[in-house]
C-alpha cells in the first residue's frame, strides 16, 4: 500500500531523514519506533506532505505521492493524527469531526448517510464524544482530546491511519482503551503506521515494526521477532 525508497528529508542543512526506506501492506499495523530525536515524526510528516522530501520516492497505492500537497494526500486516502492532538480547542467536538469530514462532504455532497454511519461508527468506539458533543474540544481531558484528535481522522474515511505518539500523557487506563481502539480500527479495514514511545505496547499491537536511530532504519521485522531481540530490548524495552 505505501512504499517509502531511500527518503531523505532536512530542516535546512541538517538532514532527519537519511535514506529511510518501509513498506506497508494493505490490512497491516506497523509500528517505528526509536529514541527522542530519531527522525520518526519527521518521517510521517514527510509521508503526509507537511515536510517535502530532498529526494527519494513515496509511492501509494501505486501513485507517486512525493511532491503532492497534503490536503491531496488526504483526499487519497492518508490520514494522519500529530503529535500532540492538536485538535481545535475553540471548536465544540461536533465542529472538530465537521472539519475531518472536509473532504468526504465536498466529494459525497448528496451522500450524507456515509456521513452519518461514520458519526455512528465512532461514537460507538468512543461513547464519550457522544457525549460532548457541544463541548468545546479544549475542555476535554487528555484522553478525550486524544479520542477527537483520532475520530477526527477518521472523518475522511482513511485507507491509512498514520498515528503519532498516540498514548503520550495519558494515564495507563486510557492508554489501553486508546490502543484497543486502534486495533478495533484495524479490524475494519484501516492500515495503520504507528509512532509510539511505548516500544513494548507497539510492538506487542503490530505486525511488523521499523528501528528508526539517527534518521536510519537500523532494524526491521515482525513486531512479536523485534520483542525477542536483545538489542531492542536493551534500548527500548528497559530490560
Amino acid at each position: 500500500m505505501l512504499e517509502l525508497n531511500n527518503i531523505r528529508t532536512s530542516y535546512g542543512q541538517i538532514e532527519a531523514l537519511k535514506g529511510i526506506s518501509l513498506r506497508i501492506d494493505q490490512g497491516e499495523i506497523v509500528c517505528l519506533i526509536g529514541s527522542n530525536g530519531a527522525g520518526k515524526s519527521t518521517a510521517l510528516m514527510t509521508i503526509s506532505g507537511i515536510l517535502r522530501p530532498k529526494s527519494g520516492s513515496i509511492t501509494f497505492i501505486g501513485s507517486n505521492i512525493s511532491n503532492m500537497p497534503p490536503h491531496s494526500i488526504v483526499e487519497m486516502g492518508i490520514s494522519h493524527v500529530p503529535e500532540g492532538r492538536r485538535i481545535f480547542s475553540r471548536l465544540t467536538v461536533k465542529e472538530n469531526l465537521e472539519i475531518g469530514a472536509y473532504t468526504k462532504k465536498s466529494k459525497f455532497k448528496n451522500q450524507n448517510s456515509k456521513l452519518k454511519k461514520q458519526y455512528e461508527k465512532i461514537f460507538e468506539m468512543f461513547p464519550v464524544l457522544k457525549e460532548r458533543q457541544k463541548q468545546m474540544g479544549g475542555t476535554l481531558s487528555g484522553g478525550e482530546q486524544q479520542m477527537l484528535a483520532i475520530s477526527r481522522a477518521l472523518m475522511s474515511g482513511p485507507k491509512l491511519l498514520i498515528l503519532d505518539e498516540p498514548s503520550l500523557g495519558l494515564a495507563p487506563i486510557i492508554v489501553s482503551r486508546i490502543f484497543r481502539a486502534i486495533r478495533e480500527i484495524n479490524h475494519e479495514g484501516v492500515t495503520i503506521l504507528l509512532v509510539e514511545q511505548n516500544a513494548h505496547a507497539a510492538l506487542n499491537l503490530s505486525n511488523r515494526g521499523y528501528v528508526l536511530e539517527s534518521g536510519k532504519i537500523t532494524m526491521h521485522g515482525m513486531g512479536k521477532e523485534l520483542l525477542n531481540d536483545e538489542q531492542v530490548k536493551k534500548a527500548y524495552l528497559g530490560e
